[in-house]
């Protein structure tokens, strides 16, 4: 029998790749993640992933990061201000 669940509410931190901030990219990812011609090479739990231009780097709740795009991210997440 299958049951219903609710997401936990987990505030992440994230940043949105504008092909202008790579330096941001950077610091935000200790360098973890790295620039290939027109996307950028993420190491996540499953492997490489890639985030292509206005995708958002998300920074997961172990210190990992994986890419998200824009859709999903506004779908998925609002901005928080404290």
């Amino acid at each position: 029998m299958s049951k219903k669940y609710r997401k936990k509410p987990v505030v992440i931190e994230a940043i949105q790749w504008t092909s202008d901030n790579l330096s941001e990219i950077d610091k935000f990812t200790k360098g973890k993640v790295k620039n290939h011609e027109s996307v950028l090479i993420i190491p996540t739990l499953e492997g490489e992933m890639y985030a292509s231009l206005n995708d958002y780097i998300i920074k997961g709740v172990n210190g990992e990061f994986y890419p998200c795009k824009p859709d999903i991210f506004d779908k998925t997440y609002e901005e928080v201000t404290e």
